[in-house]
């Protein structure tokens, strides 16, 4: 059978394309190019240029290429710009899901897997956040993540749809550096920005009620998300239809912002260069977000390899082949 991976030209798509490729599973790409790259998408995998709003390609998509498994990684993303544009938020993640969920029902897809987000959970109160703790997203962001889980989940009810909605953490490293994240908008390639401008890193509030006054974070490499992605999708063909999994991506382990730059400081060789500057609390940062990884070890028998020294210097690696200049 072959899965659709949509967003696969993506940073974590193309992560997904090629840990499945690797394990021997047939896989095609399906992307808009908004943000992917072609070239992240290797020369014998079936790519379709394409919109998740557009039905028609859809079905013929998923019928040309036998498609019976589904990844759906395609969505727009930025937390700040969903707060701006809602409706164009809900209309590309929720009208958009809602698209291809209809054309997968329509092709007999057997299971389909969605990538959720943190997000769902807002600002919660706790320690390590389980599957269970409930979910109050502060953003529309976050609330076309939940409503996304919930529209797949009742999807798979119906249709006979082996379903999982797997909640990513944050998301650093790459796999290899033509596959690092191009963006700017996360923390490593962040810091990674200002240090090679001559500038220090920032930090957004510094008197939280943390061990170091900056928000703790559970950071997880993309390399694991990808495996992840594999041992759900084999899990949800084990199971067959009716399967439904709620899954947290993540270490368990807790890294506040001051550590992850200072490691990034050492990592870089830029050392004190990276001594952070300190800026107001941005509105709606929780102080500490980490997650419970026992349920998926216990669900697929997964847990993540890489600490954040590994998912730093990998994705230094990436961010010097594209900014050769970059290292001291």
């Amino acid at each position: 059978m072959t899965w659709l991976i949509t967003g696969g030209a993506g940073f974590i798509g193309a992560h997904v394309v090629r840990a499945m490729r690797a394990a021997g599973e047939r896989v095609a790409v399906y992307d808009d190019l908004s943000t992917g790259d072609p070239a992240r998408v290797p020369g014998d995998v079936p790519f379709v240029r394409g919109s998740t709003l557009d039905a028609d390609l859809l079905r013929h998509t998923l019928a040309d290429l036998s498609v019976r498994g589904v990844v759906h990684l395609a969505a727009k993303k930025q937390v700040g710009e969903s707060v701006e544009r809602p409706l164009h938020y809900y209309r590309e993640n929720v009208q958009g899901l809602q698209t291809l969920l209809e054309a997968a029902a329509g092709g007999g897809a057997r299971a389909f897997l969605f990538s959720s987000s943190a997000a769902v959970y807002g600002m919660p109160d706790v320690r390590l956040v389980t599957e269970d703790t409930p979910c109050a997203p502060i953003n529309p962001y976050g609330e076309t993540k939940l409503a996304g889980e919930w529209m797949v989940r009742a999807a798979g009810r119906a249709h006979g749809i082996a379903t999982a909605s797997l909640r990513y953490f944050n998301v650093a490293g790459a796999a290899a550096p033509d596959l690092a994240d191009t963006g700017v908008s996360n923390l490593v390639p962040m810091v990674f920005e200002r240090l090679t401008r001559g500038e220090a890193p920032v930090v957004f509030g510094d008197d939280y009620d943390t061990g170091d006054g900056t928000c703790v974070r559970d950071f997880i490499h993309v390399d694991d998300i990808a495996s992840a992605h594999l041992a759900a999708a084999r899990a949800l063909l084990d199971r067959g239809p009716g399967a439904d999994l709620t899954l947290n991506i993540g270490r368990g382990e807790g890294v506040s912002v001051r550590e992850m730059i200072e490691l990034i400081g050492d990592v870089t060789g830029y050392g004190a260069a990276a001594t952070p500057v300190s800026a107001p609390r941005r509105a709606g940062d929780p102080a500490r977000v980490v997650a419970s990884a026992d349920r998926i070890g216990s669900e697929l028998g997964w847990s993540a390899r890489h600490d954040a020294r590994a998912m730093v210097a990998s994705a230094w690696e990436g961010w010097c082949l594209r900014n050769p200049g970059a290292r001291r």
